[in-house]
């Protein structure tokens, strides 16, 4: 999908010739990912201008990418750009109270079902981190430990938290701040404030509403029913009650209540967070609506149609995979755009839309000129499959070492500190329009509890005070 604001360097896609019958509709939810097939069996690309249209999300466009810039004082991200994250709800709400200096916090997650990452994983766990650079806010890392017992019929609980520690090394491996991060397993930490919000958001929800979200049955395991439930909750601040000040509040309280979160995800997960912000207004404590920013899948070594999937080892670059079978499996599983021998292809060009190694390059290829180049050798001929296929082996090659160079040095230890329960430390925009005061108050009432949080950072209070503004009806 072209749109205004991404950047002018074309991003592979491919599928079935447009106007072609249709077999099967392309399927997307949080579960699988399939594209939609041909009469010809021909599967093709994620069609994601009918996701925008279909679930009413808001393209990024140029516009908010230069505002993106002009209040951070950032150049948006390579995959900002090249509209790999390509839609949002709410993100421009998120850059009005990051120019006013008001806080929030960001929040995604991983669904431990294997004990390694892939690359696809990394992309939008990358993205958070990178927006929690920008941002200077705190983030909250949720491992789903528990959804993947309940809706994986060959994993046990034991197992899918084992998954959860080892993922969690590989996520801090990628340079979170422990500092303003706190990464914790749903197995682990689920109780208190939190729970409370699940049960509470649980009343508010009936059985139709999870159904039609996200299609159970009368053969779903109550589970299931309940899970999403857990998964929403985890955009509310008032989940946790440890990270806002040194001394856990007590109670859940209507300031804290007040406080986004901003949600880097793939565009698969929405269903859960459209339920969320049809219903955080009805809390007790009301929630403004998480803003969402999502991302396109990273297609699978096969091509079109599909994301890399940890259950088909040969769809996807592992982060524990060796520069050898890095290699092999770029040259033997990596769908070509090129032609079927040298002299056509250098008479014929090749097809950089559809080529996988090329795709690649656009996620890990930071110069915009050199990608350009690429695709226009490509598609001229001058530059053949196996030289594009060279560089996307070197790309890979060199971002899974650095990973894994860093992965060793997780210990036990450090995975302690990011995923013990604890006030978190950061200072958002420190040079905001209007300055915000908000009392953290332990009882929703007009008596404060001697904690703030200003301009985005807990500080210590002596004396009472009223809760700065806040839009929390939205």
């Amino acid at each position: 999908m072209t749109t205004e604001g991404q950047s002018q360097i074309p991003v592979g896609s491919s599928g079935a010739a447009s106007g072609e019958t249709t077999r099967r509709t392309q399927d997307i939810n949080p579960w699988s990912v399939q594209g939609a097939e041909g009469e010809n069996g021909e599967v093709a690309a994620i069609d994601y201008e009918a996701i925008c249209q279909k679930w009413k999300t808001q393209v990024i466009d140029q516009k908010l990418l230069e505002r993106f810039e002009k209040v951070t004082g950032h150049k948006p991200h390579r995959w900002l750009r090249r509209g790999l994250f390509f839609s949002h709800r709410d993100f421009d709400k998120i850059l009005d109270r990051y120019e006013r200096g008001e806080p929030f916090f960001l929040y995604t997650g991983r669904g431990p079902s294997t004990g390694s990452l892939h690359l696809g994983h990394t992309i939008p766990m990358e993205f958070a981190k990178w927006l929690q650079d920008v941002f200077d806010v705190p983030l909250v890392f949720m491992l789903t430990d528990d959804e993947k017992a309940l809706f994986k019929s060959s994993l046990t609980f034991e197992e899918t938290l084992a998954y959860a520690m080892e993922n969690a090394k590989d996520i801090i491996a990628l340079g979170f701040d422990v500092k303003k991060t706190f990464i914790y397993s749903d197995l682990k930490y689920l109780s208190n404030h939190f729970l409370m919000n699940a049960w509470e958001f649980s009343k508010l929800v009936t059985f139709n509403q999870v159904r039609g979200a996200f299609g159970f049955n009368e053969s779903s395991n109550v589970g299931q029913l309940f899970f999403p439930s857990v998964q929403c909750v985890a955009a509310f601040a008032t989940s946790y009650p440890e990270i806002w000040s040194d001394t856990p509040l007590p109670n859940r309280t209507k300031d804290i209540a007040k406080i986004p979160c901003l949600i880097p995800m793939g565009i698969d997960q929405d269903p859960y967070f459209r339920l969320v912000r049809e219903n955080a207004h009805r809390m007790r404590y009301p929630s403004p609506k998480p803003a969402l920013i999502h991302s396109k899948f990273l297609t699978a070594l096969q091509g079109a149609g599909g994301k890399m999937s940890s259950s088909n080892p040969n769809s996807a670059i592992f982060m524990t995979d060796t520069p050898n079978q890095i290699k092999n499996k770029i040259n033997r599983y990596a769908f070509s755009g090129g032609q079927v021998n040298i002299e056509e292809h250098r008479r014929l060009g090749g097809n950089p839309d559809v080529d996988v190694a090329y795709t690649y390059l656009t996620y890990f290829e930071d110069d915009d000129a050199k990608l350009a180049k690429l695709y226009d050798d490509y598609r001229s001929g001058a530059l053949l499959t196996g030289e594009l296929k060279k560089l996307a082996i070197q790309a890979l090659q060199e971002y899974v070492k650095g990973f894994q160079e860093r992965r060793k040095l997780v210990t036990d230890e450090v995975l302690e500190q990011y995923m013990r329960p604890r006030k978190l430390e950061w200072k958002g925009n420190q040079n905001p329009v209007a300055k915000v005061t908000m009392n953290v108050k332990e009882k929703g009432d007009d008596k404060a509890k001697g904690v703030a949080v200003t301009n985005g950072a807990p500080a210590e209070t002596t004396g009472e005070g009223k809760a700065g503004p806040e839009n929390s009806k939205r």
